[in-house]
């Protein structure tokens, strides 16, 4: 299992983003793994790529996460536990990626494609976004 961020599925549906091209790249890694995606990392995705791309675009990626991913709903433990994050890291983590955080450290998956430097703050956390 691999976690996904928000970064990678905004980078590699627009192809004018700056990550465009590391994205594609990093496709096949996650065509290999179960992509495990959040509530929250759906949220982020739908409305910048709305604002992007329009909604029907929005709607086919929100249609491809039903599809493919393993969704993890942000309850109120998940949303404590967030919350705890963003404490532990003095707010340099936003909600979004605090939840991230705990997803992983609870489901033990310690890979996250991601094209955002925070994630490098947390210890157990991999950060793949780039092909070495």
């Amino acid at each position: 299992m691999i976690f996904v961020d928000s970064s990678y599925y905004i980078a590699i549906v627009d192809t004018r983003d700056q990550w465009h091209k590391k994205s594609l790249e990093l496709s096949e890694h996650i065509e290999n793994n179960i992509s495990v995606v959040s509530s929250f990392i759906i949220s982020e995705v739908v409305t910048e790529i709305g604002r992007r791309s329009g909604g029907k675009v929005a709607y086919a990626l929100y249609n491809y996460f039903t599809d493919n991913c393993e969704i993890v709903y942000i309850d109120r433990y998940l949303l404590s536990e967030s919350m705890e994050i963003i404490l532990k890291y003095d707010g340099t983590l936003s909600l979004a990626d605090a939840a991230s955080v705990a997803i992983m450290d609870t489901m033990k998956i310690s890979e996250i494609i991601s094209f955002d430097s925070d994630f490098d703050k947390v210890d157990f956390i991999n950060r793949i976004y780039t092909l070495q």
